[in-house]
């Protein structure tokens, strides 16, 4: 027997927005969105109490508001998840998930601040909420043709004022610059993370921990990437001489580091240290979703809110760690 709050469940999942402006007018509706919350909080249809865990759970009859039959609290749909304590409605936190899920270069503060009608401020508070939700994590290891490199984040020597290049500037470059190190499954997943050094005794703990031992690794002649055949069959190439031999060769990640710049260079041109993991977690989401749909990129999103909070403190470094700013 199907009861009523399961039935609202199937009746929204059989039907899926196919674009931006179907999304905005179909979560208008304050009822769908809370049967949506309720639908990827409590799959089976028996919502539970926040602060008891009890079942004896109902919905006011005078507002979209849960409460608790056994310890007598009210909570909202959105309790437990990144929307917590927040004053706007699930109707606009669904569009500008939305739009950061599919916009392939990602969306402005600015731009949706515009969009949604709010401050810059807010819609900065609401992006970086919804980066923790694209955050992904799985214990399974890449197999098969992977690849592994690393890119360097900051500002450009061309950009710079003469005496600061000089004084910035050496070697290749990459002084005072952050590490961004990836690994590429071929026709798969990419994994990316904010590193503190290309060190072996960096890099390799990293891989071992994501590769499956014996799969076929190619990366750059970095001496950092040497002593890695014990694990597996690696093979190197030097970008002094070619970029490609056969099989070997690191393009796929050069694709994707394009994209990760291009996103930072052309929609968010300033990005603190601070929170450039978050903007390299966004990247990995939409790259990994690339061959879905944009209601599938919506959907994986919206699976992972549950769970995971940010709040302003943490966002500015109000705890403790001294406050980065806006950027």
């Amino acid at each position: 027997m199907t009861d009523g709050s399961q039935l609202a469940t199937i009746i929204y999942m059989s039907y899926t927005p196919s674009n931006l402006i179907d999304a905005v007018r179909y979560f208008a509706d304050t009822k769908v969105c809370n049967d949506y919350m309720r639908s990827i909080k409590w799959p089976d249809g028996l919502a539970c109490c926040h602060k008891c865990g009890s079942t004896a759970v109902y919905e006011l009859s005078t507002r979209p508001i849960l409460k608790c039959r056994d310890c007598k609290k009210q909570f909202s749909y959105k309790v437990g998840t990144i929307f917590e304590d927040s004053p706007l409605g699930l109707d606009k936190w669904f569009p500008a998930v939305w739009a950061i899920a599919n916009c392939k270069n990602g969306i402005s503060s600015h731009e949706l601040g515009r969009a949604l009608g709010v401050t810059q401020k807010t819609a900065w508070f609401m992006l970086h909420r919804i980066r923790e939700a694209m955050r992904t994590g799985t214990f399974q290891k890449l197999a098969g043709a992977i690849e592994s490199d690393e890119t360097f984040i900051g500002g450009e020597a061309r950009n710079m004022h003469a005496h600061k290049r000089e004084r910035k500037i050496r070697g290749r470059g990459s002084v005072g610059k952050r590490i961004v190190h990836g690994l590429l499954q071929r026709g798969g997943d990419v994994r990316a993370k904010v590193v503190d050094s290309t060190e072996r005794a960096e890099l390799h703990p990293i891989i071992i921990s994501n590769v499956s031992k014996g799969s076929n690794l190619y990366t750059d002649s970095a001496l950092s990437y040497e002593t890695l055949d014990k694990y597996f069959l690696h093979e190197a190439i030097n970008h002094a001489e070619e970029y490609v031999r056969g099989e070997v060769h690191t393009n796929g990640l050069e694709n994707f580091w394009s994209l990760f710049k291009r996103m930072l260079k052309g929609t968010y041109v300033s990005v603190a240290p601070f929170h450039l993991q978050r903007y390299v977690d966004e990247e990995v989401c939409r790259y990994n979703a690339r061959k879905g749909k944009d209601g599938d990129r919506f959907a994986a999103a919206m699976s992972r809110v549950v769970g995971r909070r940010v709040t302003w403190r943490q966002l500015t470094a109000q705890d403790g760690c001294g406050f980065m700013g806006l950027q």
